[in-house]
């Protein structure tokens, strides 16, 4: 039996487009693998406080945080980062839907992937994640392809792959939605059927993409 670690960002409930998108992976994974287990984490319903990365990192280097507002009990801030690295590391493959904020990552994503880089074996160590699968369900509300206005604008996407896949060691594989704000975005209407178009393909990529792992982690169980 394997465990799938779902981690969602979005803020929205309702029209999220990322959570849509790993659905459809969750959706694949459990028809192809309906004893597996999924572990839910939403990171935008509810967030890591913002204090425990300052408290363990002023801890490392010998120091107090520098303001009140930063001080949280070193124990609860070791505990709660224990409970993040030992929740990933045991999972066989991790879903991460991920919207694209600002043109990078929300802080409340920012805040795990610091947290997870406290435990140095997952990048530098024993590396315990190297070689599971990753999937990256990810939208984004304008278009950041070659040739478009703002391409090289998506700051979040490179940062996920490097510490995913470059650093940690996972298996990556990725469905992204692009233009996902056309439909609701004043001038941006000539674009809500290449909209569509993107949506439906990422749909398609995602769940692709929970069937091929499910199956493999079966094949490797077997």
């Amino acid at each position: 039996m394997s465990t799938l670690l779902r981690v969602d960002a979005s803020i929205r409930l309702e029209g999220s487009v990322s959570r849509a998108l790993a659905d459809s992976a969750e959706a694949a994974w459990k028809a192809e693998h309906p004893d597996g287990v999924v572990v839910r984490r939403d990171l935008g319903q509810h967030p890591l406080p913002a204090t425990v990365w300052p408290t363990l990192a002023a801890a490392q280097v010998g120091q107090e945080p520098v303001a009140d507002s930063d001080r949280m009990p070193l124990a609860e801030a070791q505990a709660i980062a224990a409970g993040l690295a030992a929740e990933i590391r045991d999972a066989d493959a991790v879903l991460l839907a991920v919207p694209l904020y600002n043109y990078g990552i929300a802080q409340h994503v920012k805040t795990w992937i610091d947290l997870l880089l406290m435990e140095r074996d997952f990048g530098f160590g024993s590396r315990p994640l190297a070689g599971r699968p990753a999937i990256f369900a990810l939208a984004r509300g304008g278009g950041y392809g070659p040739g478009s206005p703002k391409h090289g604008w998506d700051h979040a996407t490179p940062y996920l792959e490097r510490i995913f896949g470059d650093i940690f060691g996972m298996n990556l594989r990725t469905a992204a939605a692009e233009l996902t704000l056309a439909p609701v975005t004043p001038g941006m209407e000539e674009l809500i059927d290449a909209s569509k178009v993107s949506e439906s393909e990422a749909h398609v990529e995602a769940e692709t993409h929970g069937t091929v792992v499910a199956r493999e982690l079966i094949g490797n169980a077997a």
